[in-house]
């Protein structure tokens, strides 16, 4: 072959291929521009780079690239994912930078390595000064150079691995913060790894520990230990060279691309004229870099005592790096070619679609049609709501559901004056997600079983003495007037929070349908998007019905709560004597129990009972001794009064429990139902004859839905290049394959 010239023909040829790879290189670059600035799901391969702050990560980006540009050194210096779309040109002598524009990336600036270097310090400072010091936006830059690989790469931020100390309480948050944008990153699975580890002991597994979280194969990672030229002079024995350069399975798990690690050194020292450079150019740095391979070539045979084979050489060296990179995304480039082409194809028709759908919605920008669409959600929106009342499965429980315990943390619990919560395991269903209706009903029952299982609060003696006061015609105790000023401040104290807490809750379950039956209408295609104004106008009418509604239903009940604990009304208390009775009995015997029967009728009935005989006289003036005209008090006289008191407070907490859920019933849940469409209309029609703008924001809708509808154009237009572009390319693959195979 020594012999063999190259002939005119096979130049051509490899013109030809050069150019059919700068096409490649180009359409692939133009894709991962595309994917970035739309969110568009397009594979295209790159090699993301992953290591932490120390590995020297940003220093082999530049030695791979071949010239410096980044703000390298300690600390946290890339607080953006950067990325390089680098193309090999030989007739470029200085590097060729564009900087694409974060506003519109479609555009690009050229700018020199000076102005890159200053943009990229200057957003890690703006950064570092904001809460959040990282952004996933990447810097998107552009490269044409005579030492550039055809290579894409994505410098990310360096992880952190702060000390577990409270002091250092920032920096493990900052350390969270770079960890979960870099997973972010590894979770496109288009992209290769480069994981780079700084160690010289491979059971070391520092940033492989976050990379084989994504990806615990390795089968789309290549390992690089970077500072070879610092771990070589580490090693005492051979063996120990050895097992560096080939470790064993057992140490690195998995199936690596390259089955085994690299390992580069890249010289240290900045470009520049200044007292602190080391390199004057580029091309001195350049030249450095390959010196370095040598040397660390030659110090590992020294070490090892024998020549380096040709695949352990293939696998030392920032060169060879960078060829095997190169060749590798060269390869899954042509191989995504084909399935490319049925992606942009995708998004084309989902574009046109889009473009199809924004012209519908600029022409449907008048009154008529705008008040048409605005009545017609107006009987959507209220169908839904009825339909959530009545009971519907549409709506995931997941997502919208809230057992009992979320229930109370959002919407209040019903706590007593103990400051105590019922336990919420007692209540049916309490584990269940609910919502609409079935929640309402759920809440419902709730009240009325820990409101239905109050006690009366106990009463002290002094509370009685107090309670007795002075007579305006006489001094003489009535302890039937004592019994019942008690029970009714008790009463009083005790359910006004219940009423409070309930209608707070109910209006947190009714103020819930609304995201639920925009969720519905969203689901069925019924959702007026881009109308953001007039859903916001729905939205706050509805809350303030369901506010207004349930303030008006608790007055309502605070009404008859204020007349059950005012006037006691003896007929709605009288319904237990058998039990209250029995509760008398037990504090004596038969003779006891006849003196409290006495006292009962009269303080009761008034009546005096026909008792002829001396000892009912008897005990009559007993009666009256230990009632009417003694102060001191008996415990007979304490019991009744605490017989009293216990019937009067169970007969208001009845009437209360059965009075509130009838006027919740009827006052809050039904006007949803026959209120609140005439509510709801009334206000439309009168928002429409005031000023429709105000009701949709047509002027700004309408520049907003032309500013979407020229994105769509533009992204269409660069759908349709692109797509062209890979024709040709997969058009040109097929044809050499062809020629191949002849």
């Amino acid at each position: 072959m020594a012999g063999e010239e190259s002939s005119p023909d096979s130049a051509t040829k490899n013109i030809d291929e050069l150019e059919g790879q700068w096409r490649l290189y180009e359409a692939y670059n133009e894709l991962h521009g595309l994917a970035q600035e739309f969110d568009t799901p397009f594979d295209a391969p790159a090699v993301l780079v992953v290591g932490h702050q120390t590995d020297g990560k940003s220093a082999l980006v530049e030695a791979l690239m071949g010239f410096q540009f980044n703000h390298v050194g300690g600390g946290t210096k890339t607080r953006r994912p950067i990325t390089l779309h680098m193309k090999y040109n030989p007739e470029c002598d200085t590097p060729l930078c564009h900087l694409l524009s974060d506003s519109d990336p479609s555009v690009s600036h050229e700018k020199s390595l000076q102005d890159i270097q200053a943009y990229i310090e200057a957003e890690n400072m703006r950064l570092e000064k904001e809460t959040c010091q990282f952004s996933a936006k990447e810097i998107i830059i552009r490269i044409e150079y005579k030492y550039c690989p055809n290579l894409t790469i994505i410098d990310t931020p360096g992880l952190v691995a702060p000390a577990p100390s409270r002091k250092n309480r920032a920096l493990q948050a900052q350390a969270r913060a770079v960890e979960s944008l870099v997973r972010a990153k590894m979770q496109h699975r288009e992209l290769i790894i480069l994981c780079l580890e700084d160690c010289n002991d491979w059971s070391n597994a520092t940033t492989r520990r976050v990379v084989m979280q994504i990806d615990p194969e390795l089968s789309r990672t290549v390992v690089v230990a970077t500072k070879l030229d610092t771990k070589i002079p580490q090693f005492a024995r051979a063996s120990d060279v050895e097992v560096f350069l080939s470790p064993p399975a057992s140490t690195l798990d998995g199936f690596m691309l390259g089955d085994s690690p690299f390992f580069t050194s890249v010289p240290s020292g900045r470009v520049g004229f200044g007292p602190e450079s080391v390199f004057r150019s580029n091309d001195e740095f350049k030249q450095a870099i390959s010196s370095r391979e040598v040397e660390d070539l030659v110090a590992l045979e020294e070490k090892l005592g024998r020549a380096l084979s040709k695949q352990e050489r293939s696998r030392i060296g920032v060169n060879s790096l960078r060829l095997f990179l190169e060749e590798l995304l060269l390869k899954r480039y042509m191989d995504s070619v084909p399935s490319i082409i049925p992606l942009l194809e995708k998004e084309y028709r989902s574009s046109t679609r889009k473009l199809s759908e924004l012209d519908q919605q600029l022409s449907s920008l008048n009154e008529a049609k705008l008040k048409e669409k605005g009545r017609t959600f107006h009987d959507l929106f209220l169908t839904k709501l009825s339909l959530l009342l009545k009971g519907t499965v549409i709506a995931p429980p997941d997502k919208f559901g809230e057992t009992l315990q979320d229930e109370r943390v959002n919407g209040g619990a019903f706590i007593g004056s103990d400051g105590l919560q019922f336990p919420h395991k007692l209540i049916p269903n309490a584990g269940m997600r609910l919502y609409g209706g079935a929640q309402y009903h759920r809440a419902m029952a709730e009240f009325r079983f820990v409101v239905g299982g109050i006690k009366c609060p106990p009463i002290t003696r002094e509370e009685i003495v107090n309670a007795c006061g002075v007579e305006d015609i006489h001094d003489g105790t009535n302890y039937s007037r004592t019994a019942c000023v008690i029970a009714v401040a008790k009463a009083r104290d005790t359910f006004e929070p219940f009423l409070h807490q309930l209608g707070c809750r109910l209006s947190h379950i009714l103020k819930r349908l609304l995201p639920i039956a925009v969720y519905l209408l969203q689901k069925e295609g019924e959702y007026l998007s881009g109308h953001d104004v007039f859903l916001r106008r729905v939205a706050d009418a509805f809350n303030n019905f369901a506010e207004s509604t349930e303030k008006s239903c608790r007055e309502k009940c605070m009404e008859d709560l204020v007349s059950t604990t005012r006037y006691v009304t003896w007929s709605l208390h009288n319904k237990n004597r058998a039990g209250l009775r029995q509760f008398l009995d037990s504090f004596g015997g038969s003779e006891q129990s006849a003196i409290i029967d006495v006292k009962l009728s009269h303080l009761a009935s008034g009546n005096d009972s026909n008792m002829s005989t001396q000892t009912t006289e008897t005990r009559l003036a007993d009666l009256l001794d230990s009632t009417l005209w003694n102060r001191r008090l008996a415990p007979s006289s304490e019991r009744i009064v605490y017989a009293l008191v216990q019937q009067i407070f169970h007969g208001i907490r009845e009437y209360f429990l059965a009075s509130t859920e009838l006027k919740f019933n009827c006052f809050l849940l039904m006007p949803v139902v026959d209120k609140l469409p005439a509510m709801l209309r009334e206000d439309l029609e009168s928002a429409f004859e005031d000023n429709l703008d105000n009701v949709f924001d047509i002027t700004n809708l309408r520049h907003s839905v032309a500013q979407d509808k020229r994105q769509t154009e533009i992204e269409l237009k660069r759908v349709q290049k692109l797509k062209e572009k890979f024709r040709y390319i997969h058009e040109q693959l097929n044809s050499q394959q062809a020629m191949f195979g002849q």
